[in-house]
């Protein structure tokens, strides 16, 4: 598996990662021995970056995903994490499957892009993860929280990176204009950014992957199945987190019509196409089985033709500005 630098940062990716979010019960619950052993699958597979959050799960993605790193070489993965939501003691009992997770709701996340809530965040993860430091810190869904997130917890993850805390610190939303903004602003090193670059839509073309690459700054590209629907388009199917609309499904089967025409499973296409871009740094999938992980590398490492990316381009299905992976050969 191949590696990128962050940046202008010592630290390094694999051109594929592993989101965690799922064995943090993302929608349904996941066996302790099931998500271990995704882990270990991706580990088999090359792969040694590591995304999760506090919010996954309320912290459960961050004690299994600390749980099964912990006897391997820890200059050997990078771990990515995220501040933003505290996690607090809550009684009232039920599940939190209202924020997507199947687990129960004994804490509750509250808003926190304080500097002191940075780093009472960062603490608690070090804590779940077992870990005395990560590598990647993000500012998670500063959305309705810009302002503070700017003033006060940017600063903050600025002076942990200067500490030597943490060794890359960003941004990580599903919308790309205030992260382009981050960018212009402050010093941050890199962007998650989630379902705005994909095969589906490209709307991080408009301005941020520009300034990132201007700037010498990494993106992280995740949801690049558009909540699934670039897995399996079909009526019914799940388009950001919610169903996805007729036309949005159209386009979706247009593109799954053109990439079989040349032999590749759409979700092969879907994960490749954004690595063409040069600020992006890697690729994000989650898995839940070491079955998953499989098929998600298996369909990474399935080589892409020239003529497919030219196909989709002919057809208006791609930005005429977007940038497209060479071709390689499977290796033999």
């Amino acid at each position: 598996m191949r590696t990128r630098i962050l940046g202008r940062t010592d630290v390094r990716v694999t051109e594929l990662s592993y989101g965690a979010a799922c064995i943090g019960n993302l929608y349904r619950p996941v066996p302790d021995e099931e998500a271990a052993a995704a882990i270990d699958a991706a580990w088999d597979a090359g792969i040694r970056t590591f995304d999760t959050a506090p919010h996954y799960g309320l912290g459960l993605s961050e004690r299994r995903l600390g749980a099964a790193l912990r006897d391997r070489p820890r200059d050997t993965y990078t771990v990515s994490t995220k501040v933003g939501r505290l996690l607090v003691p809550d009684d009232g009992g039920g599940d939190d499957l209202a924020h997507g997770f199947a687990v129960p709701a004994t804490l509750r996340r509250v808003w926190d892009f304080s500097a002191d809530g940075v780093r009472r965040s960062l603490e608690a993860s070090l804590d779940r993860l077992g870990l005395d430091r990560v590598d990647i810190v993000l500012l998670h869904d500063p959305d309705d929280h810009a302002e503070q997130a700017l003033d006060e917890a940017y600063p903050a993850l600025e002076r942990l990176r200067g500490e030597g805390v943490v060794g890359a610190i960003g941004v990580g939303m599903n919308q790309s204009a205030l992260p382009a903004r981050f960018l212009r602003e402050t010093d941050i090193d890199v962007v998650l950014l989630a379902g705005r670059y994909t095969l589906l839509e490209q709307e991080g073309l408009a301005e941020l992957l520009p300034e990132a690459a201007t700037r010498g700054r990494s993106v992280l590209i995740g949801g690049v199945f558009n909540s699934g629907l670039l897995t399996d388009p079909k009526p019914g199917a799940t388009y950001n987190y919610a169903p996805v609309p007729e036309p949005v499904l159209d386009q979706a089967l247009r593109l799954k019509a053109v990439t079989e025409r040349h032999g590749v499973p759409l979700r092969a296409a879907a994960l490749r196409f954004p690595l063409g871009h040069p600020a992006v740094a890697s690729v994000l999938s989650g898995a839940r089985s070491p079955g998953e992980v499989r098929d998600t590398v298996e369909q990474f490492r399935r080589p892409v033709p020239a003529a497919l990316w030219d196909d989709l381009g002919a057809e208006g299905l791609l930005a005429p500005e977007a940038p497209v992976p060479l071709e390689e050969k499977e290796p033999s």
